[in-house]
């Protein structure tokens, strides 16, 4: 029986069949594991100092926010109807981090962050939503963003809307998988299988996508892409 199972494993092999993690069908990595071939990094403080330290780079075969100086990694494409996976982890001491879709206007919040919606990735908030000069709405606005006369998409209006439930990222160290479903004006958030957000009437439906360094150090090891017609069950 051993012989047999050897012999369909090496024919299998032969036949260059895949596993049933095979990457589905039109998914593309945004990360090669060699370069930042496809991105553009976007970081003020270089603006006076080119010679400064650059905060993405790629290290082991992974992509890294060295958190510092504060900016972002934005793709050259722009991208609609898709849905992103990310898998991250903080290498040190956890903080603050966020995927960015729908990214169009550079620096358009407080000359820094790209006009977007931030997905977090903050330690212990991850999938709140952060409104940056675009909204999205979700069901009981108000408990989740706070009273609606202080809304808004600028600086000093209340941009944050919590996620839907706490507890969800992996102990430090370990990887956390977040998939980011944007379909429409829709916005679907899942983290480690767990529904953490979904927004809909958003004001942008196609943009970059960015990665953020803000104060933490991250490592990402998948950002995959995957064109979708409709939001998973």
């Amino acid at each position: 029986m051993k012989n047999i199972l050897l012999f369909l494993c090496l024919a299998l092999s032969v036949l260059g069949c895949k596993s049933s993690v095979a990457p589905k069908a039109g998914a593309k990595s945004l990360f090669n594991g060699k370069d930042l071939n496809g991105w553009h990094v976007d970081v003020p403080e270089l603006d006076k100092n080119p010679q400064g330290i650059n905060p993405f780079l790629v290290r082991n075969g992974l992509l890294v926010s060295l958190g510092t100086p504060n900016g972002h990694l934005i793709t050259d494409a722009i991208y609609q109807n898709y849905r992103l996976e990310v898998e991250y982890r903080f290498a040190g001491k956890p903080g603050n981090c966020g995927a960015l879709v729908h990214a169009s206007t550079p620096r358009a919040l407080y000359s820094m962050f790209p006009k977007s919606i931030e997905v977090q990735m903050m330690h212990e908030n991850a999938g709140d939503f952060w409104c940056i000069v675009e909204d999205i709405s979700v069901p009981e606005m108000e408990k989740r963003r706070g009273p609606k006369e202080k809304w808004g998409i600028t600086e000093g209006k209340e941009r944050r809307i919590v996620n839907l439930t706490d507890g969800t990222e992996k102990p430090l160290g370990e990887w956390n998988r977040m998939v980011i479903e944007c379909l429409n004006a829709e916005v679907k958030v899942t983290l480690n299988e767990v529904l953490v957000n979904h927004g809909f009437g958003a004001t942008a439906t196609k943009g970059q996508i960015a990665l953020q360094a803000e104060g933490s150090e991250v490592e990402f090891r998948k950002v995959m892409l995957t064109p979708i017609k409709k939001l998973s069950n």
